[in-house]
């Protein structure tokens, strides 16, 4: 199965049709039926039940097979979490041709209500207002020049019981749901226009079906919309016609939608909009990107005409003719004098390192030539090296298909160079980062989060899923990157500026702009914007042993304490500047580690490593030291540095033999301002990784972690090296959780209180009862009052993400926000930002304690931060 089932799935409908009586304009006419005209243009609009709809493509197929002299035209604009008042989009973006106006439709159906239910009945009145307001525009407005399009409401659907303990069984959401689905249908009678409900439906299909409908409770699985499909269908026009009224062969007609979606969903969701359409379109824009999308269009249009003869049961090519579409504009090269592509021994020649050190080509495209452009790199827990390839790098270019790779690179042989390669994943576009976890690998695939699953044990991925939408696709060097697992079971990843993220969860919408990191709980399904700062493009991130994180932003070369400015803020504030913890000596920077092997000198043991791309090629080094409630850094001797220009290092991470990896982007041109996009001399097709050892120490023994007994897995957690320990996190979420916790309890009655890492081993204890979302308010007490300050401020956030789920956390925290160490206070400042309503004001006062006790520079900023966040949430209430 090809990877672009990520997008596009292929599933065969033809047991969609269901007995009755061939459509026809008379039935359409009928009362609640929808009235079509040949030629008719279909726009959808609104939430994420809309913009899935475009990646599966089963109700337009019906459509398509219920009118296949129609000719009828279909374009989604669904767009995660918009709202019928809020609907975000980066600069200029109207400017790109996808509004009404320039659909021109005859037929609006619009997807609402979800997002907001979350306001609960106490927002029911102004959705009404909303929706009248929504439905007066749009039924008077001549889109087209000529007419107002017909208007048809969706509801939203059901929130299905999934049965699993760390997902919410959808009962509180399904009472506001019902509310909303009815205001709707009342609004719509009023209005006198078409209204389908999906919500009851959905409901009853449910309860009435033993396989899930959705994967998270609130979004449809392929099937899940192969089975709203006929819903939708037979609610716009009746009963279905009955199999032998089908012209159409199912599947070729499927096949046929979905590759006119893929090509259109290139054009509306088009990577790099900012220089296409926003604040960077001149100078390089305007050159090429009015002939690409002129292209693309007339390509969509000759998808159009296929799905209509495919419709009709006519017989069309295997391929697509796409040779009347149009040619690109030719870009001339603004660089001057050669472009000189340096071989791996070149680049080898160039390194300078440290006494002690040496480096050594682990891979490049000589020996793998897809190893084009690397991106990301993870190791699993077998020691294999993932990494992300990007030859449609850095934007797709209509008519070349994308096919951009997840590579598994293998040192079978123990010797230090990769000797094995296996394509783990393929049709992928710009796969600007990955993770390893829970069975498969978080994919960035702009403007979604996918995971990319191998079911059958060859290595060899055949299952893919989007699993978050809404990630902003302003800037391909700007979209979602630096994946790292939080030692308590979250994903973290993240974005630049000129993006507009907004993301829809069962638990409601997830809103930034212009940079956020992001924090998400695949199990529970939570998203939290875990810093909302104007970064320039944060491109790095790392926790410490204690569960301290660091953040790195590559363009203006800045790093970042993470807990000080991880606090929560609302949509439309950002946290103000912040200073850093080590002075910037370079820019652009791209990837962060912190030094945890035994194969490295002892002086270097908690170095901050920190690549650079542009002016210094290499790796820079930075000694730690702890200062008051945060951290500071002092420049030493950088690890590597290289002569070499087209050297692009923008990732690294310590591999399970000790030695330090580096993922070698090798670029002579980058960066989208200096150059154009389609600048010929970008390079797509050569790509490094490289291995750096310190030889004065034996290489660390690689733990045995895949596929071992939880009880030796626990023990790892006893590991000096902070990734033996990551990798064996990722190992233990594939095992039962009564399995694990069984175990857990054996495993921290064994432990030796006597252990100088005693407290830090029961820091990993608690942080297993989070990545299993099993809370224990009694162990986690024990760790809060422990006496090892470290563990009491990293129980502190555990409590904070617990919040909800102890008793009384506000009367928690207050004994933190007292405490000894400035650390502890600091988490716990940063932690009562997050609570909302009345408990604003407690939590408020509880802040203004840590003032009792001395302050320093991180704890007057997240007071400062918490104060600002939750006065603002007080004078809302005030104000009700």
């Amino acid at each position: 199965m090809r990877a672009t089932v990520v997008i596009w799935s292929a599933l065969a409908l033809a047991t969609l049709a269901s007995p009755g009586l061939p459509a026809c304009r008379a039935e359409a006419q009928a009362p609640g039926r929808l009235a079509l005209d040949k030629g008719d243009r279909i726009i959808l609009i609104g939430n994420t039940l809309a913009e899935r709809m475009q990646y599966f493509g089963h109700w337009e197929t019906l459509l398509h097979s219920r009118f296949p002299e129609l000719e009828l035209v279909v374009r989604n604009l669904g767009w995660s979490a918009d709202e019928l008042t809020l609907r975000p989009r980066s600069k200029d973006f109207d400017d790109h041709g996808h509004t009404l106006a320039d659909e021109k439709p005859d037929v609006v159906i619009a997807a609402f209500g979800f997002n907001e239910s979350f306001g609960g009945p106490e927002g029911l009145d102004g959705f009404r207002s909303d929706l009248e307001a929504f439905i007066d525009e749009t039924t008077t407005t001549p889109y087209d020049g000529e007419a107002p399009p017909t208007l048809v409401l969706l509801s939203p659907i059901a929130h299905e019981d999934l049965g699993k303990r760390t997902l919410p069984d959808g009962s509180e959401n399904n009472e506001n749901l019902a509310l909303y689905a009815e205001a709707m249908a009342e609004v719509a009678r009023s209005k006198g226009v078409q209204f389908v409900d999906l919500f009851h439906p959905t409901k009853e299909g449910y309860e009435a079906d033993d396989e899930p409908w959705t994967f998270n409770g609130v979004h449809l699985t392929d099937e899940g919309n192969r089975k709203l499909a006929p819903i939708l269908d037979e609610s716009l026009f009746g009963p279905r016609p009955g199999p032998g009224s089908i012209a159409a062969d199912m599947d070729a007609l499927h096949e046929a939608v979905q590759d006119k979606n893929k090509q259109f969903f290139y054009d509306y969701r088009a990577i790099n909009g900012f220089y296409i359409y926003g604040g960077r379109k001149e100078p390089f824009g305007v050159v090429n990107f009015p002939a690409e999308f002129a292209k693309l269009r007339k390509m969509i249009e000759v998808r159009d005409r296929r799905i209509w003869e495919v419709a009709r049961g006519n017989e069309v090519p295997e391929e697509v003719d796409d040779s009347g579409t149009g040619e690109f504009a030719r870009i001339e090269s603004n660089v001057e004098g050669p472009i000189s592509i340096t071989s791996p021994a070149e680049t080898l020649r160039s390194f300078v390192l440290p006494e002690g050190y040496e480096i050594n080509l682990f891979a490049s495209e000589q020996e793998f030539p897809d190893l084009k452009n690397p991106c990301q790199m993870a190791f699993d827990p077998e020691g294999r090296l993932f990494v992300t390839t990007m030859a449609s790098y850095p934007m797709y270019l209509p008519g070349t298909p994308v096919d951009d790779k997840i590579l598994i690179l293998e040192d079978t042989d123990g010797d230090g160079k990769a000797d094995q390669q296996t394509t783990f994943a393929r049709g992928l576009q710009v796969p600007t980062g990955i993770e390893l976890g829970d069975g498969g690998a978080y994919v960035a695939q702009q403007p979604n989060l996918a995971f990319i699953k191998d079911t059958d044990g060859d290595d060899v991925a055949d299952e893919y899923s989007y699993k978050l939408h809404g990630f902003d696709t302003a800037d391909s060097h700007h979209s979602l990157s630096a994946f790292t697992w939080g030692p308590g079971g979250a994903l973290y990843f993240q974005e630049g500026t000129f993006h507009h993220t907004q993301i829809e969860t069962p638990y409601g919408p997830e809103r930034v702009k212009d940079a956020a990191v992001f924090r998400y709980e695949p199990l529970t399904e939570k998203v939290d914007i875990f810093i909302s700062y104007p970064f320039a493009n944060p491109w790095g991130h790392y926790f410490d042993r204690w569960g301290q994180n660091f953040v790195a932003d590559a363009s203006g070369g800045a790093n970042y304490y993470g807990t000080a400015f991880s606090g929560s803020v609302d949509y439309g504030r950002k946290h103000r500047p912040m200073e850093q913890f080590l002075a910037m000596q370079w820019r652009p920077t791209s990837g962060c580690e912190l030094v945890a092997s035994g194969n490295f000198p002892d002086d270097a043991q908690g170095n901050y490593l920190l690549n650079n791309v542009i002016g210094f090629h290499g790796v820079l080094q930075y000694r730690m030291r702890e200062e008051g409630s945060g951290f500071a850094a002092d420049p030493v001797e950088p690890l590597l540095r290289s002569t070499d220009t087209n050297f692009r290092p923008v990732d690294l991470e310590f591999g399970p033999d000790g030695a330090l990896y580096l993922v070698d982007w090798f670029n002579p041109l980058i960066g989208h301002m200096q150059h154009s996009i389609r600048d010929p001399n970008r390079d797509v097709n050569h790509g490094r990784i490289w291995r750096i050892r310190y030889t004065g120490k034996p290489l660390v023994e690689p733990a045995k972690i895949a596929g071992e007994p939880v009880p030796a897995l626990l023990d790892l957690l006893k590991s000096y090296e902070d990734r033996t320990r990551y990798r064996t996190r990722i190992e233990l979420r594939t095992r039962d959780v009564d399995e694990v916790m069984s175990a857990l309890d054996a495993w921290v009655a064994d432990l030796n209180r006597d252990d100088p890492e005693y407290w830090r081993q029961m820091l990993e204890a608690l942080w297993v009862h989070q990545q299993f979302d099993v809370v224990d308010p009694e162990f986690l007490e024990t760790v809060l009052r422990c006496p090892e300050p470290k563990a009491r401020a990293a129980a502190t956030r555990v409590l904070g993400y617990w919040r909800d789920r102890v008793e009384d956390p506000i009367g928690m925290l207050q004994i933190q926000v007292n405490d000894e160490h400035p650390r502890v206070r600091l988490e716990a400042v940063r932690a009562l930002s997050f609570f909302e309503g009345e408990d604003a004001i407690r939590a408020q006062e509880v802040a203004l304690e840590s003032l009792l006790h001395p302050q320093d520079y991180y704890l007057e900023y997240t007071l400062n931060e918490t104060n600002a966040t939750l006065g603002d949430r007080i004078l809302a209430i005030d104000a009700e």
